[in-house]
């Protein structure tokens, strides 16, 4: 069944991250990111490909700026990223894997970047939080966290 309100729940951009790919682990520290072996699955989800890392690949966990604006919502996070990632991501009218097992806090906002409404669902149910958000509107985007951890997991953007 197709929403009301198509959406699309997209994956960073590598672009930023790519100069640190491959880089070794003293210039990594520099930066403040660390190279992290994954050891389980679910437990490192990329946030461009929006998919769980797999058990013995490494992906990289820094800190990232995901909502980049001039209001008191202006936030950053850590995350992980594949360094072998690319292209972002782009899940239209579908959960990306690595959400749809967590329990996430679906924000929305305005034209203005000020957070207008929030909500907990299961990853299983985002699809009708994301109708019921993008039924106001107001919404101008959303993004998707991680409740239990509160880091950033994804935009979602009207399709």
């Amino acid at each position: 069944m197709t929403p009301k309100t198509p959406y699309a729940i997209t994956g960073l951009d590598p672009a930023p991250f790519a100069q640190l790919f491959g880089q070794p682990e003293a210039v990594l520290a520099a930066q403040g990111v660390i190279r992290v072996a994954v050891e389980t699955k679910p437990s490192a989800p990329c946030r461009i490909t929006l998919e769980d890392a797999e058990p013995g690949e490494t992906v990289l966990l820094l800190n990232h700026e995901h909502l980049a604006v001039d209001t008191p919502y202006r936030s950053r996070h850590a995350i992980y990223v594949r360094e072998t990632a690319a292209p972002a991501a782009r899940y239209v009218d579908e959960v990306p894997p690595a959400l749809a097992v967590r329990l996430l806090a679906l924000r929305a906002f305005d034209a203005e970047d000020m957070m207008i409404d929030a909500e907990v669902v299961e990853g299983a149910e985002l699809p009708a939080m994301i109708e019921r958000f993008f039924a106001d509107p107001r919404t101008a985007y959303l993004h998707a966290h991680y409740a239990r951890r509160g880091c950033f997991a994804a935009r979602v953007d009207r399709a």
